[in-house]
């Protein structure tokens, strides 16, 4: 129990004192996006722009072809582009590296079905002698309504993470490998006035 309270106050620590993001960025790779269409294989003019959801921090900018050019992803709030590692600095000297996977759009038409998938491949988080790493992949799946602007999704998380602190060098975080963590979100499109 007092291990698992350890670990549960760095995670907050480490996540909540993120600060500037996309202060160092890298190229990793030109097939850091997959977009799928089914039917006419046209991505639909009303998914184009920025979806906030109503929790978690999630935010995804679709571009017209369907790819994302940016995500502010629920680890710390980073914004990433996909192919490029973002370096953001935390509290006490520390920094925040992260690289993402490749990452998936996919639309049925008949059903307005959207399915984004977004692999963080590697991440590294060290704040003064804690380090949080691993890696993560959320899906997000669910139905678009179009005269609303609203996406209801359902995001799993499979997350695999370890802590390491003075106190407990290796201390395992990861989550079902199966099954991860769902949770109901609300995306809404917004509209700049």
């Amino acid at each position: 129990m007092k291990q698992s309270l350890v670990l549960l106050g760095c995670c907050i620590v480490l996540l909540s004192l993120a600060g500037c993001q996309n202060a160092n960025k890298g190229a990793i790779g030109a097939e850091a996006m997959q977009v799928i269409v089914e039917d006419d294989g046209k991505f639909p003019e009303f998914l184009v722009g920025e979806w906030k959801a109503d929790k978690g921090g999630w935010v995804f900018n679709f571009k017209p072809d369907g790819t994302i050019s940016y995500a502010v992803i629920s680890m710390a709030r980073v914004r990433m582009k996909p192919g490029e590692i973002t370096t953001v600095p935390l509290k006490m000297d520390g920094k925040g590296v992260f690289e993402p996977g490749e990452w998936l759009v996919h639309y049925i038409p008949a059903t307005r079905e959207l399915t984004v998938k977004i692999i963080l491949k590697h991440f590294n988080m060290e704040m003064g002698d804690s380090i949080l790493e691993g890696s993560i992949t959320d899906v997000f799946v669910g139905e678009v309504d179009e005269g609303a602007n609203v996406w209801q999704a359902e995001w799993t998380s499979f997350t695999k993470i370890t802590g390491h602190t003075p106190e407990y060098p290796t201390m395992d975080l990861s989550g079902d490998p199966v099954y991860g963590v769902t949770e109901s979100l609300i995306f809404e499109k917004f509209v700049r006035k």
